[in-house]
């Protein structure tokens, strides 16, 4: 990955069009910003090596999937030896509920994002799975009401 990539403002465009449906054919961004398509490819496959882009994917929409609890869970680890932080992490992989781990700093050594069907099914996943790992000491989950937001990081 390149330290110091700077975007021009044609690279801007295209994250910005890309950002917006990353599913746009590049013929497509190409026609928008009034360039040829070889020119958009060559921009996207640089911006691609410099570690610009983290990925392309389809977003599957958790309540779409019947998933209407979301939770934030901050995992206290008991560190009885340096490979203990990283047995639990990787357990903690192997529950299909959550979907975000973040090593963290405070008070907490692991902060998940966790999606359940019902609460019913939250407190289960915490129980049977997350709270009988021996060396996770203890939990604090905080529920999600709403999603205000979610956005990618300003272009520029």
């Amino acid at each position: 990955m390149q330290k110091h990539f700077q975007l021009d403002s044609l690279d801007k465009r295209i994250l910005e069009l890309l950002g917006k449906n990353a599913r746009l054919p590049y013929v497509e961004v190409a026609r928008k910003c009034r360039v040829s398509g070889a020119a958009i490819h060559q921009r996207i496959q640089r911006m691609t090596e410099a570690g610009i882009f983290k990925g392309s994917h389809l977003e599957i929409s958790p309540s779409g999937m019947g998933y209407l609890t979301c939770a934030y869970i901050g995992l206290r680890v008991n560190l009885v030896s340096p490979k203990t932080h990283e047995e639990v992490f990787e357990k903690i992989t192997q529950i299909p509920e959550i979907v975000e781990c973040h090593h963290v700093t405070g008070n907490y050594s692991l902060l998940i994002k966790i999606y359940a069907k019902t609460n019913e099914h939250l407190k289960d996943v915490i129980v049977k799975h997350i709270q009988s790992i021996v060396e996770v000491t203890s939990t604090e989950t905080i529920i999600s009401l709403q999603e205000g937001f979610t956005r990618s990081l300003p272009i520029g």
